[in-house]
């Protein structure tokens, strides 16, 4: 008996010679790519400062290069109190090539005082969207950061700590996102 939705052919089969040509057929299906575009996709991974696994799916799923990172002052180490951004963090910041990096500070630091203690390590900061805000408050929020550099969203990878963090990449329309620790240790 079939429901709603089926269109009426046969299931998927489970084992033996069926299930070996369903896959086989499947994985001639999806497409190949030249060794070539392999190699500057890795380069370009690599630019990003992103394994190459995470930027494959992040392409794969939007279309599209990151062009952007957009860095949580969570995931930056940085706060009132604490307002430069450690070594390490720094390093990264200063490798990353063909890529414009953005921070959201969370209140109450501002903006204006992360750009001014971290000269040429960020392009663009501002205030990030709060707790109080819905999603679609939190999408304009985001969309002006992005739209104020001509960037498209979905060309944006998040890197932060919290959930709130990872929820931008959702209600931004965002390309991804990353987990601050893992993005800062891997080489």
């Amino acid at each position: 008996m079939t429901g709603i939705g089926h269109n009426g052919g046969p299931g998927i089969p489970t084992s033996g010679w069926q299930r070996y040509a369903w896959r086989r057929a499947r994985a001639e299906l999806l497409p190949t790519l030249p060794i070539e575009i392999v190699r500057r996709r890795v380069r370009r991974a690599r630019e990003l400062g992103i394994d190459y696994k995470s930027y494959a799916s992040i392409r794969a799923a939007t279309g599209r290069d990151v062009i952007a990172l957009l860095f949580s002052s969570n995931a930056l180490k940085v706060g009132p109190k604490v307002v430069a951004i450690p070594e390490t963090e720094a390093t990264r910041l200063t490798a990353l090539t063909r890529t414009t990096r953005l921070a959201a500070t969370h209140l109450p630091l501002a903006p204006t005082r992360l750009l001014a203690a971290n000269p040429g390590l960020l392009d663009r900061a501002d205030t990030a969207p709060t707790l109080a805000q819905g999603w679609s408050e939190t999408r304009e929020v985001l969309h002006r950061m992005t739209g104020a550099e001509g960037l498209p969203s979905d060309a944006v990878v998040v890197v932060g700590e919290t959930m709130l963090e990872q929820e931008w990449a959702i209600a931004g329309r965002m390309a991804g996102y990353l987990d601050a620790h893992r993005y800062f240790a891997s080489t």
